[in-house]
């Protein structure tokens, strides 16, 4: 087997850290208690990609609108239609960064990272140039590690025994948000 092969048998785990992320984003107001880190702000907006079966009866959808709005996504979801792709803004302490992230790879889309001091530090010189290239490298690799530690809580509760009852609370949460 190929790794493109394995990336598409594997896909649907991206899709579950989606659709289980967009539910623990709205199952405290839009704050996740991160383990070792506290309260991270994710809000799910504007754009959500979702497919429906494989091959040549693939079907793809694309919801637009605030978040409130996603009313298609979720009508989406009840009707059997996987996550595929969506627009997420995360918040942690003084910082927010807005990503649209897939889920076939975890492949990172349309990244801003948070205005800073530098940036507004328009020097020409080469060290404020690369001062700037730097500390927006530094924010770049905070918003991946903030995915990753999403992306463990969600492995870790998706291989325990808990896996069950959180996904019932997915359920109901799917059912509830859509009637």
């Amino acid at each position: 087997m190929d790794l493109v092969d394995l990336m598409q048998e594997k896909r649907f785990v991206g899709q579950e850290f989606l659709a289980w992320l967009w539910y623990k984003s709205e199952e405290r107001g839009g704050s996740i208690a991160l383990p070792g880190t506290g309260d991270v702000t994710v809000v799910f907006e504007k754009h959500m990609l979702l497919e429906l079966g494989e091959g040549d009866a693939n079907e793809k959808v694309i919801c637009r609108g605030l978040q409130t709005e996603l009313k298609e996504a979720r009508a989406g979801l009840l009707m059997g239609k996987k996550p595929e792709q969506a627009r997420i803004r995360l918040a942690r302490g003084d910082y927010e960064y807005s990503v649209t992230l897939t889920a076939a790879a975890l492949e990172f889309r349309n990244v801003r990272v948070p205005k800073t001091v530098a940036a507004a530090d328009e020097g020409d010189d080469p060290e404020s140039l690369e001062g700037r290239i730097l500390e927006r490298l530094s924010l770049f690799e905070d918003l991946s590690g903030l995915v990753n530690d999403l992306f463990r809580m969600f492995i870790q509760v998706r291989t325990s025994d808990e896996w069950p009852a959180e996904l019932e609370k997915v359920r109901r949460w799917i059912h509830h948000n859509i009637a």
